[in-house]
């Protein structure tokens, strides 16, 4: 049985493990000895070994593959997903698996059945650790980007181009920033992270830094779009990417569309989106008026844009084509724009 439901956070910011809950019910009648119970679901530190004294609770005929040779044993393991949207198959079978067991017993198990369709290693280790590793992968990297935006921000107040400053920099053998963005979405990199700060509060100071820098990205890029729309009173607005990253259509956590979301409730009509992996609206977006346009439509129609999405449509648009636009570019890819007073 593979558990692989949505494990999302509550206002609060903690972990919501509901579904896991009724998935882990869902199975307990249906349990036979010789069972592999395997969790895939991004989950705090410990929610594996709940899983196990669950099934130890409810079915006490059940042994929890303490030896590996007891009759009578289930096998508790947790393998978390490691693929890219857009890539899923290729990269399920092809990457690297942290397989991790409430036993050893349960790791081997748990290894034999990802060997017989995954390419990559299969590495053994506990089911804390296990955990661990996959929430250590977005929290890596959430920080990486948090000291991006930080960086733009900074650049932003001295009038410094982040992107030439990054470049250079990168230039350094040992130095390799990242670029910056209006913020941080999707269901991985902006939500795991909570997951180690809510086990440990009092030690994941940098972690949660870089939640709180990568959220005030996103705001600090809503006051300038807001600043230049209300210089510019009669101007429609194009609002460029709605996704939470390049060439996808998930929305999840996206902060193109908090910044959409928040400008359309305050200027209506003229604001526009172009999302070319979208075929409608929203609803969020609907209801305030809010027109779809293609990427040639909201050329001739808006004389302002927010690049918010780094789409390929996107980096297509020669620089004759936009010269009369005022841009706020969140990903660096009209950097050729003239510089407007």
């Amino acid at each position: 049985f593979i558990i692989a439901v949505p494990t999302p956070i509550d206002g609060d910011n903690r972990p919501d493990l509901s579904n896991v809950n009724a998935a882990v019910e869902s199975i307990l009648d249906l349990l036979v000895p010789g069972n592999l119970v395997i969790l895939e679901s991004t989950s705090p530190i410990g929610t594996t070994e709940g899983i196990a004294k669950r099934i130890g609770e409810r079915r006490p005929d059940l042994k929890i593959g303490v030896n590996g040779s007891e009759d009578g044993a289930v096998y508790v393991a947790y393998c978390p997903e490691r693929v890219l949207p857009g890539r899923i198959l290729s990269e399920l079978i092809n990457n690297d698996r942290c397989i991790g067991g409430i036993t050893p017993a349960c790791a081997r198990r748990a290894q034999r059945f990802y060997k017989s369709f995954v390419r990559g290693a299969c590495v053994a280790t506990t089911a804390r650790a296990a955990e661990l590793v996959k929430l250590t992968e977005n929290a890596f990297r959430d920080t990486n980007i948090a000291f991006a935006n930080e960086l733009s921000m900074i650049c932003d107040r001295f009038d410094i181009n982040v992107w030439e400053v990054i470049d250079i920099a990168n230039r350094h053998p040992r130095v390799n920033v990242l670029r910056p963005g209006p913020g941080v979405g999707g269901h991985c990199i902006a939500v795991d992270p909570w997951f180690i700060i809510d086990s440990a509060p009092d030690l994941a100071r940098v972690m949660r830094t870089s939640r709180e820098v990568n959220n005030a990205k996103t705001q600090k890029i809503i006051e300038r779009a807001e600043a230049l729309i209300d210089d510019h009173p009669y101007a429609n607005v194009a609002c460029c990417g709605l996704t939470f990253k390049a060439n996808v259509d998930d929305l999840r956590e996206s902060p193109a569309m908090e910044i959409a979301i928040h400008l359309a409730k305050k200027y209506g009509q003229r604001i526009k989106v172009v999302e070319p992996n979208l075929r409608r609206l929203p609803p969020e977006l609907a209801d305030y008026h809010v027109g779809l346009l293609n990427i040639d439509e909201a050329l001739r129609t808006c004389e302002i844009a927010l690049l918010l999405v780094d789409h390929d449509e996107f980096k297509m648009v020669p620089l004759a084509e936009r010269r009369h636009l005022d841009v706020i570019d969140t990903r660096g890819i009209w950097q050729d724009m003239p510089v407007r007073t």
